[in-house]
């Protein structure tokens, strides 16, 4: 067993899971200790109802709305309609993490984000919302945070850029999603592309294993439990199955002590399980929101989504229905 030690006294234990009794008593320790996930800037998301995040791509091939939001213009637009919708965060993005994707340097990520987060931050409608900065690098991290990002959600797990990264972490107060990926997306395929599944013992148990040893790193740098969600990393290395264990399974990370972020949006495994054939992003939509639904149910509460109003309505219907597991 491993302690931490959270502010106001609380711990946080991550132990083995010995019967469904053990789990129960995980996810105790994680509504009782995580009331909210601290970000920079004195900004804070409510953990005791579901949260959606805003997904807004500053790139041309993302695989979803990749070339939609080129313009500072059109970006605006999609971060207004997002918290009139009813979103705590927006996540911009300057490089596509799809399958095949090839990385994009520092700069261009920089040229694409950086007009997007200066105009967000300079309209007092917008202060009161969370932004994240999406890359794999610490100096696009940066130079976000020193314009007003809250947090950075990085898709790589500490796998492209390590030490540059977890010490801008170290150094800053910022919130940071901690995910798991198998592969880089060079070198990955979508989920219901995989001739052969990828290779794990468990894969709840082996995403668990990393995180853990990622969540000691960060821990013994001095980032506080508080700042960290974690990021099973659907989609990334994972087939339909797969993805689908981890959603089940969700309970086994909460003992983690960290919020669990649900990316499962338009995904290509949501439509294998929605539709049963090859699908485009855009027949996604009403798989993402039973999955999501879902998702929630097992412990989900942060929702990563292209389609705010549909997720934001779903998950309210869930959370009054079920009482607010």
């Amino acid at each position: 067993m491993i302690c931490f030690q959270g502010a106001h006294g609380c711990a946080f234990f991550i132990c083995g899971f010995a019967g469904r009794a053990g789990v129960g008593k995980a996810m105790v320790l994680y509504h009782a200790a995580m009331p909210h996930w601290q970000l920079a800037n004195d900004r804070r998301i409510d953990l005791a109802r579901p949260a959606v995040i805003g997904i807004l791509n500053a790139t041309p091939d993302s695989f979803a709305d990749g070339g939609r939001h080129n313009t500072v213009e059109t970006a605006l637009r999609a971060a207004e309609a997002f918290v009139g919708d009813g979103a705590v965060m927006i996540d911009i993005g300057g490089e596509s993490t799809r399958p095949g994707s090839q990385p994009v340097p520092a700069e261009e990520q920089l040229t694409r984000v950086l007009p997007i987060l200066q105009a967000l931050r300079g309209r007092r409608d917008f202060d009161s919302v969370a932004i994240s900065i999406d890359t794999t690098r610490a100096q696009v991290a940066r130079i976000a945070l020193e314009h007003g990002a809250d947090a950075v959600n990085d898709v790589s797990g500490f796998q492209d850029d390590r030490a540059p990264m977890l010490e801008l972490l170290s150094a800053t107060r910022a919130g940071y999603v901690l995910m798991h990926r198998l592969a880089a997306p060079a070198e990955d395929r979508y989920s219901d592309q995989y001739a052969e599944p990828p290779r794990y013992r468990d894969v709840v148990a082996d995403v668990r294993h990393h995180l853990t040893q990622w969540l000691f790193v960060l821990r013994s740098s001095g980032v506080a439990i508080e700042r960290i969600a974690i990021d099973p990393g659907l989609g990334f290395g994972k087939s339909v199955e797969q993805n689908l264990e981890l959603i089940r399974r969700t309970d086994e990370l909460l003992g983690l002590g960290c919020p669990v972020l649900s990316g499962i949006s338009r995904k290509s495994f949501v439509g294998r399980c929605s539709l049963g054939r090859d699908s485009q992003p855009g027949e996604r939509l009403e798989g993402t929101l039973a999955l999501s639904v879902v998702h929630y149910l097992a412990g989900a509460r942060l929702f990563r989504v292209h389609d705010v109003g549909p997720c934001v309505r779903a998950l309210r219907a869930a959370e009054a229905a079920s009482g607010g597991v």
